[in-house]
């Protein structure tokens, strides 16, 4: 017989027969993103500590309490739950390199939104392509995520210096102050970007989007946890905000051709507006 033991949650602390497809049911309602049967486990044991961390003996009674307060500041914490932040600075290198040739002869002032930027990688990575490409000429990067934790995280700018092994070595030098004592193996962001990006918590489904119209919008790796009609739907709102010729940049494994007309391939997961 083993001596290993097996971790099981308590009896309460499981989610009852309706208590996934409440939750699920929740998360559509409140952020657009779909919650597939195969992610049961992970959310029975995520919500379990939820539930245990506000002093609940049940998931039921965690979910309960959602439904009855719209502005519940657990809501935060339940969407952080389901979101994930997989991210790396310049993920998906040619979108830089497309952004950068954009940026040569956009006219000024230059308006990018990151409307999923995750823990700010992205965001940053935005910034040094265009500081570098633009001299400095004027540029303004809406980063937003409906994570409020990832969000914190992207403004403090801190990383673990193994989170930079994609950053060109003459970047680091000039965007980035090595920790010493006791941060060593992390890495500040330096002033210069992050003056460059405004970080703010927005659910890509609320009616109030940003007054700005933009240049270009990356949305890389968030639509794909959408159902179709709501993909149709933000891609139609992209189109009103961006500006003409405005570029929209996607992830890998994103292909919207079938769902609008508002925009036209114009290469690899980089679409046009018309």
């Amino acid at each position: 017989m083993s001596n290993q033991s097996v971790f099981t949650l308590p009896e309460g602390a499981r989610l009852a027969p309706d208590d996934f497809h409440r939750a699920a049911r929740l998360l559509l309602q409140k952020t657009g993103i779909v919650l597939p049967p195969h992610k049961k486990e992970m959310a029975e044991l995520r919500l379990s500590a939820q539930a245990t961390r506000v002093g609940m003996d049940a998931i039921g009674q965690f979910l309960d309490m959602l439904e009855q307060d719209a502005n519940s500041p657990h809501w935060a914490d339940f969407i952080s739950t389901f979101t994930i932040n997989h991210t790396a600075f310049f993920r998906e290198l040619h979108h830089f390199e497309v952004l950068a040739q954009f940026a040569r002869t956009r006219p000024k002032p230059l308006h990018v939104w990151s409307c999923a930027c995750s823990t700010g990688e992205e965001a940053y990575s935005i910034a040094m392509t265009l500081r570098e490409t633009t001299r400095e000429a004027g540029v303004s990067i809406l980063a937003t995520d409906i994570d409020s934790q990832a969000v914190h995280q992207a403004e403090q700018g801190i990383y673990r210096h193994d989170r930079l092994a994609s950053v060109p070595p003459a970047y680091l030098q000039k965007y980035f102050q090595r920790g010493i004592g006791p941060r060593e193996g992390l890495t500040r962001v330096k002033p210069v970007l992050c003056e460059m990006i405004d970080f703010q918590v927005l659910n890509l489904l609320s009616p109030s989007w940003p007054k700005t119209r933009f240049d270009a919008i990356f949305c890389r790796n968030a639509m794909i946890y959408f159902d179709k009609s709501t993909q149709a739907r933000l891609l139609e709102r992209f189109a009103r905000v961006l500006k003409p010729g405005g570029l929209l940049f996607v992830g890998h494994s994103e292909n919207f051709t079938h769902l609008t007309t508002a925009f036209r391939l114009k290469g690899k997961t980089v679409y046009v507006v018309i």
